[in-house]
């Protein structure tokens, strides 16, 4: 129902939200909406309304009609349980995704015109729509953040507001939920007196209700807005109208207010920048910024408003968060222009709003924090785009139409390289809707649309190209002030081919060739280029090769390519055209070869340096560079010899070129480069990043010279001549950060000396004496500004001189003190001094604690401590801090890719689909996408049915109300599975009859009477299961099974374990496999008893042949996460045999949940690995191969040797009752110990375990942020 051509009111919709309460998590409401019809049929009207319960509707005060609801996204498969691949997936996905876009006039909610009202229809008025509607605890779309605690909600700051994902306004009222429906709007909301409620548009009145408990707030936005862009926040805030401009306005929970000013106190400057560069005024009347917790992004932008994490709110002492906090909040006031007052036509013409802020947002940072920053920003941004394509796919900013057709080439009048058909889409998600995008897609289309207006600015001038943004602003601020019936509000909309039209209307420049090639194709150049000197022509000889243009994200890249020389005469830039796949060219220099002579090179900038130019051979060529200004998506690969890299980077003063010869540099470990990178790192006149990376890569180059290295450990020296005390050097002065170089200098090179490695692959020992006494001598007392991330850098640095473990631990026995390093106690003591204070003294934003966090996962991945994940849930329960959370689930997830466990797992799912906060959901999501569980290319004990099925629920229908993580869930499903069917639910009832063997009771004594034995009860016995135990081809060599032993009537059945699961199933898993067994068998009878006569063909045949595929059982001992098959007599519990376990296979760390009252985590206890700290062995183990049968002992003499390396026997039990006196008595002396110590009250002491048991995190929901002292368990 497209609004233009009414002559009536405008469109015009009312919102009034009277009863929202935070105790029952609830909402009543009605809205009111004025439709203008542009037809004189109408029999229904479609509106976009979920998970809101409707009482009722009417038209017109007057017709009350009915309505037919249908969530299409409650099933995205609508009932297909069979065909679980992406496939299938992707084309109902984007289906479902159609049937409720409004832009293709659909919606949830049907409402029916009755036949009396059909008059309204053909009259044009504007028909008023009435709906009273609830929401009652909805799991999306508005969000509850309620403390635990005593007190009212006010003193608890209990508040709520709205989210989602791209246009979800549908799932707090019913609405035209598109952006291309732009109209007018009167806001009413009634909340507890106590509260504030910030919505859109102007505050006209707040008024009291007649019991004086409750207060209604109206809003009216007069300017023309879409639904998505209208949210509401309600809470206790406090109030802060900025001094510099009283239009804005911002809030913040209690107690927040001195952060508040000190972040938003430049905020007037950003307004300021936007409204000269464009020239025009800002578009409303008013701004309000509100700051709330637990939002899913960190900025979410509304008309006039915006609703921001309070997370982004820093004191004046914090330095790194300046940065971030600045840039995000200028981003929010960009998106007024270009997003909420100006917005898209269609889902296609998003890259277009959002590419035009993320511009406009570059410009201001360039203008606050330097052009260093932005250019390497620019490069950082176009690194990852090239990444994401040339993994997933080329991203297609417009799919709404193809590109033109190839043009012909004019060389052989030839057409040019073939380009894939337009339809095809290389993702496994559909591209043609928001809502069926991958986040990551979605966030990286972000970023490709910056650098494609970037590219524009290149094409038609910076001045011109914001000529083009003010004329179409213009044109919105005046269509805005017009009636609909104007016709004119279509310039509130902005489309790719409006957005061409308007370049050409202010610069005369047809960009239909660069839209084509840029935005409505996918993939990104990628260029290599070589070059050799002619000495005799004094030519240069590029070669320039495009040959992967059959790369997935690459094509083939036809125009101009610029190349710029630096040479001894200046710098000198050349421009190749660029037609085919491999381009040749020779390139007069300038300059001519005088390496002997010494004379001053002038540079680009103009300035002039003195060289030494001893290095150099015949070539006057300095260094080349290879579209220096990024006007391309390219990736570039330049081969030149070391020497160039080092004068690009000494003398080259653009950024990215200084950081490309670093990258480079990383080749060539010789003394050369190790001087070039020394010397990058002592110029205080390098960008402090590229100092920063030239320290990173100097520990690679050091490294890789550690036989010829030299003198003292790399950047020993530099550190302490810039930051050690004049007297004694090796003391480090007082902290002082008002040089922002240094500080960050002073962060990184701690790290990257962390990583320097000795011959023996072990970090130096002065070394990690040097970061023991940065941690000592530390001292922060007369600096202005906070050193928590240069203590969260220091503990980083302590993580990165960790290698793996090399001493041989005795087998059979647990880690302990005695088996840690030297170096390996020192690390582990300091780590867990400071992660006990960080209990007393917080650092900001926990930076501290996520780094000993992180810290301690790599000594549990290098064999330091045992792996356990008790600490990690505790840390990422519901409460913590969210930073600490998201450390804590990273951990969590890389537990389980390595030493996870079923249960670990399930407790991640569990986290990921129920977690209240939709900020960890996400991010617990994407960390499970990007460090994989288990690798879908080998059978793995996680890559379980029951895995496939749970993820598969979540996209289907479990999802409905949140779309971001149920994309997130299509890519962890891809990513583990592929885009075809998995593999453990291919063809699930065939693989039912494929799994069972049929074996008869009298299995056990001989072969050819097991043949011929009659059964009355059979399970199905398939050719291919026959086929693959007899006789087995080279290309299948014989895979020993393990068998469950069932029956089913008179007949014992052996049933081979699946691989893709434990052998040990827990007692509801057996019970349905036992009857799906019997159902299976009876389902069966007849082919039973046709495969049987074949069987007792063959026995004859092959009676001869041995085998003993079930006498000898062989244990998958990756899978003996889960408790062994009842079905199995109760073996009696011996000790499993050391050698089949890795030394540091015990449980890791954790916590004494038993006897800590805290609900919080708790920390580690300094000392810990003293030498009277004694340990526990683990509880013995049950022996899994217990169950053998009675002829076993007639085993030849060769198999009994084989039979002993996976059985304990019985001349073992002398050794086995003397190593049991030695633990009673090691025990008995423990305990004696124990009773003389004193117990301190402030530090909890390492508590040993005796049992490795999936470690219960029941006392990690404490909403504590600040949770006591923690204990190491060994």
């Amino acid at each position: 129902m497209k609004k233009d051509t009414a002559e009536e009111a405008p469109p015009h919709q009312i919102l009034s939200l009277t009863g929202i309460s935070f105790e029952r998590k609830s909402i009543i409401g009605f809205v009111e909406l004025l439709i203008v019809p542009t037809s004189d049929w109408l029999p229904v009207i479609r509106l976009n309304c979920r998970q809101c319960r409707i009482y009722r509707v009417i038209l017109d005060d007057s017709y009350e009609a009915d309505i037919h609801y249908f969530d299409p996204f409650q099933d995205i498969c609508q009932g297909e349980t069979k065909n679980k691949s992406l496939e299938f997936f992707s084309k109902s996905h984007l289906d479902v995704a159609r049937h409720s876009d409004p832009d293709h006039n659909k919606g949830e909610l049907v409402v029916v015109v009755p036949q009396e009202a059909k008059h309204l229809i053909s009259e044009g008025r504007g028909i008023r729509i009435g709906i009273e509607f609830s929401l009652e605890d909805p799991p999306g779309g508005v969000h509850f953040v309620i403390p635990e605690g005593e007190g009212t909600m006010e003193e608890r700051a209990a508040h709520m507001f709205t989210y989602g994902h791209e246009n979800s306004s549908r799932m707090w009222f019913p609405c035209i939920d598109s952006y291309a429906e732009p109209c007018t709007w009167k806001l009413e909301f009634t909340v507890d007196k106590t509260m504030t409620a910030v919505s859109c548009g102007e505050l006209v009145e707040v008024v009291m209700t007649p019991d004086l408990q409750r207060k209604t707030y109206h809003y009216v936005v007069s300017v023309p807005v879409c639904a998505p862009n209208i949210a509401l926040a309600v809470g206790p805030f406090e109030i802060f109208v900025d001094p510099h401009m009283h239009e804005v306005t911002h809030f913040c929970l209690p107690q927040l207010l001195p952060l508040l000013k000190n972040t938003v106190r430049f905020l007037h400057e950003a307004f300021e920048f936007y409204e000269e560069a464009l020239s025009t005024r800002y578009p409303f009347s008013c701004y309000k910024q509100v700051f709330v917790d637990e939002i899913d992004n960190e900025c979410n932008a509304y008309a006039t408003m915006t609703i921001l994490s309070t997370h982004l709110l820093h004191s004046i002492a914090i330095i790194d968060q300046t940065f971030h906090s600045r840039k995000v909040m200028s981003k929010a006031i960009a998106e007024q222009f270009f997003g909420c007052f100006i917005t898209m036509e269609n889902w296609s013409d998003a890259w277009l709003a959002r590419g035009i802020a993320e511009y406009l947002c570059g410009l201001n940072s360039k203008k606050c924090f330097g052009n260093n920053a932005y250019r390497s920003w620019i490069r950082d941004e176009l690194d990852e785009v090239v990444r994401y394509e040339e993994k997933y796919g080329g991203i297609i900013l417009d799919c709404s139409q193809p590109p033109a057709p190839p043009a012909v080439s004019s060389i052989n009048n030839s057409p040019a390289a073939p380009q894939k058909a337009y339809n095809d889409n290389p993702f496994y998600f559909p591209i043609k809707n928001l809502h069926t995008m991958s986040p990551k897609y979605i966030e990286m289309m972000r970023k490709k649309s910056h650098l494609v207006i970037r590219m524009l600015e290149h094409r038609i001038g910076q001045e011109l190209l914001l000529q083009v943004f003010n004329k179409q602003l213009a044109l919105a601020s005046n269509a805005a002030g017009t009636k609909i019936g104007s016709g004119l509000w279509g310039h509130l909309l902005i489309s790719t081919n409006v957005f061409t039209k308007a370049i050409f209307t202010v610069t005369g420049k047809d960009m239909a060739v660069f839209i084509d090639q840029w935005v409505r194709t996918g993939g990104h150049a990628k260029f290599t280029m070589t070059s050799v000197f002619n000495s005799k022509r004094n030519t240069i000889e590029l070669e320039i090769r495009q040959d992967c243009v059959n790369q997935r994200g690459v094509r083939k890249y036809v125009g101009p390519l610029l190349i710029q020389l630096q040479e001894l005469d200046g710098t000198f830039k050349h421009t190749l055209q660029i037609e085919n796949i491999i381009v040749k060219s020779d390139i007069t220099c300038h300059s001519k070869s005088r390496r002997n002579k010494k004379k001053k090179i002038p540079l680009c900038t103009g300035e002039e340096v003195d060289m030494d130019l001893s290095p150099m051979a015949e070539s006057p060529v300095l260094w080349i560079r290879l579209d220096p200004e990024m006007t391309l998506l390219r990736s570039v690969n330049i081969e030149q010899p070391d020497f160039q890299w080092q004068f690009q980077l000494r003398h080259e003063r653009d950024v990215t070129a200084q950081l490309e010869a670093i990258k480079a540099l990383e080749k060539y470990a010789t003394p050369q480069t190790r001087l070039a990178l020394t010397d990058t790192i002592e110029n205080d006149r390098v960008f402090y990043e590229v100092r920063c990376q030239a320290a990173i890569c100097l520990t690679k180059v050091a490294n890789a010279m550690v036989t010829s290295w030299q003198g003292p450990p790399a950047m020993l020296t530099i550190f302490k001549k810039f930051f050690g005390s004049f007297s004694a050097p090796h003391i480090i002065r007082q902290n002082n950060f008002t040089n922002l170089h240094h500080y960050f200098l002073q962060k990184t090179i701690p790290v990257a000396m962390a990583g320097l490695r000795t011959a023996h692959g072990i970090c130096p020992p002065e070394v990690i004496r040097f970061l023991l006494d940065l941690f000592k001598y530390n001292d922060n007392s007369k600096n202005h500004y906070s050193d928590n991330y240069y203590r969260a850098a220091l503990v980083e640095a302590l993580g990165n001189s960790i290698t793996p473990v090399i001493s041989v631990v005795h087998q059979g026995r647990a880690l302990s003190s005695e088996s840690l390093s030297a170096d390996a106690k020192l690390v582990l003591e300091e780590v867990t001094r400071i992660l006990n204070l960080e209990k007393h003294l917080p650092s900001f934003k926990y930076t501290v604690s996520i780094a000993c966090l992180k810290v301690i996962r790599k000594l549990q991945k290098c064999g330091h401590l045992p792996t356990n994940p008790k600490i990690y849930r505790s840390y990422a329960a519901y409460g913590q801090y969210i930073d600490v959370r998201l450390a804590a689930m990273e951990c969590l997830v890389d537990y389980v890719k390595i030493d996870g466990r079923w249960e670990d797992l399930e407790h991640l799912m569990e986290m990921l689909e129920t977690d209240p906060d939709p900020m960890a959901r996400h991010q617990l999501g994407r960390y499970m996408i990007e460090a994989l569980p288990f690798d879908k290319s080998n059978r793995h004990r996680l890559d379980r049915e029951a895995l496939a099925l749970r993820i598969w629920e979540n996209m289907n229908s479990k999802l409905s109300h949140d779309t971001r993580l149920r994309c997130d869930m299509v890519d962890l499903y891809y990513t583990l599975y592929g885009i075809r069917m998995p593999a453990c639910l291919v063809n699930q009832e065939l693989g039912a009859i494929l799994r069972p063997q049929k074996v008869s009771s009298s299995f056990y004594s001989d072969r050819t009477s097991r043949r011929n034995s009659p059964t009355s009860d059979d399970v199905t016995l398939t050719p291919y299961t026959m086929k693959r135990n007899r006789s087995l081809t080279p290309e299948q060599p014989d895979v020993k099974e393990s068998f469950d032993l069932i029956e089913i009537g008179d007949t014992k059945v052996m049933i081979p374990r699946s691989r893709d699961g434990s052998p040990y199933d827990d007692a509801e898993s057996r019970a349905r496999e036992e009857e799906d067994n019997e159902r299976v068998a009876r389902e069966n009878q007849r082919i039973i008893e046709t495969v049987e006569a074949s069987i007792k063909k063959e026995a004859g045949e092959s009676s001869h042949k041995t085998t003993d595929t079930v006498k000898e059982e062989v244990i998958d001992l990756d899978d003996t996460d889960t408790p062994s098959s009842a079905l199995e007599k109760d073996p009696p519990a011996k000790k499993i045999k050391a050698e089949f376990y890795s030394d540091n296979s015990i449980s890791l760390p954790g916590i004494n949940m038993g006897s800590s009252k805290s609900a919080g985590p708790t920390g580690f206890e300094p000392g810990m690995f003293a030498k009277t700290s004694a340990f526990r062995e683990s509880s013995p183990q049950p022996d899994l191969n217990s169950s053998k049968s009675d002829n076993s002992k007639k085993k030849k003499k060769k198999d009994k040797k084989k039979h002993k390396h996976k059985h304990k026997h019985k001349h073992n039990k002398d050794k086995d009752r003397e190593r049991d006196r030695e633990k009673d008595k090691e025990r008995g002396d423990r305990d004696r110990e124990k009773s003389k110590e004193k117990k301190d009250p402030n530090i909890v002491r390492v508590v040993r375990e005796e049992t490795q048991e999936t470690l219960s995190s029941a006392d990690s929901s404490s909403r504590d942020s600040n949770p006591t002292t923690m204990d190491l368990t060994l």
